[in-house]
């Protein structure tokens, strides 16, 4: 017995390793392609140890520094804003929805679900965002259509208010004159800090890594976001590639193109990899206590 679950340790461990690796090499090979010099990437293709240096591909996105910067500022703005009023509007959904005295709580539950089966679609959501909130090219262009867009999230937060905050608590609370709005800031959310983290964590990657609501509704180039901008830069040097004439010809010769694309991968990727680790110790947590009864 103390054998097969030595194995079975041994085993998942090694499973561990490989899943790990299937994630951190990709992500070390884009980092040294964004660094290796064009001509060998044209010659010998991506490599983890090029013959070669280069950081051209940096130099290249540094000249756009002020647009990239600008880019940064909304992206950021975006993901704090949308992620603080997504997370308040979900706790204000959920915690009702744990209460058993709320009516209708049933209904108004599988209503959630039921938009993780079902949406509105593009084209009336379309509609809706540009000809009744005429939010189109708007810095609340790359908040609002995101708010509130996965039920799931509810579900998990509903479920961990559930089953980790005890009823007596609350009640106690009740009896020495809170009301509901004071039990939950005073006495729900301090004791909630693994859920909101964990729900806060995916909403900010929703938001930061988010291109689509700019590309939609975004035609303005100030209020491009990081993301966006970077497709942009893409979209251009593949224009040029594919438009080029004989005097283009060399200067795109001297333009790093394969390592800029690389470039920017790092460079929109690496703010949340940065982030991470202060939400990690509460991510697994909320994760597991939030799913452990659906």
């Amino acid at each position: 017995m103390k054998n097969e679950s030595r194995g079975l340790t041994w085993f998942s461990h090694i499973m561990m390793i490989l899943f790990s690796a299937a994630c951190i090499i990709p992500f070390i090979l884009l980092i040294t392609a964004s660094l290796t010099d064009q001509n060998e990437i044209i010659a010998s293709g991506y490599s983890f140890f090029p013959k070669t240096f280069s950081t051209a591909a940096y130099t290249y996105l540094l000249e756009r520094g002020s647009d990239i910067a600008r880019a940064y500022g909304i992206t950021i703005f975006v993901t704090i804003v949308g992620t603080f009023i997504g997370v308040s509007i979900m706790v204000l959904l959920a915690y009702p929805l744990s209460r058993s005295v709320t009516p209708h709580r049933n209904l108004i539950m599988f209503i959630v679900f039921f938009t993780l089966l079902f949406h509105g679609g593009l084209v009336p959501s379309y509609l809706v965002y540009t000809q009744l909130f005429h939010i189109k090219n708007s810095i609340w262009a790359l908040i609002v259509p995101g708010l509130l867009m996965n039920g799931f999230y509810v579900m998990l937060m509903r479920t961990f208010f559930q089953t980790t905050i005890p009823p007596a608590l609350i009640e106690s609370a009740q009896l020495d004159g809170a009301g509901e709005y004071r039990t939950l800031w005073t006495v729900v959310l301090p004791l909630s800090t693994p859920i909101l983290a964990t729900i806060g964590l995916f909403e900010s990657i929703m938001y930061w890594n988010d291109w689509q609501l700019g590309m939609i509704y975004i035609t303005d180039p100030k209020y491009f976001s990081i993301q966006n901008l970077l497709n942009r830069i893409m979209q251009d040097i593949q224009f040029i590639n594919i438009n080029m004439s004989s005097n283009a010809s060399n200067a795109m010769e001297q333009m790093p193109s394969d390592s800029v694309k690389m470039a920017m991968a790092v460079i929109g990727v690496l703010p949340i990899l940065l982030a991470y680790p202060f939400f990690q110790k509460y991510f697994i947590k909320g994760i597991m206590i939030g799913a452990v009864k659906g």
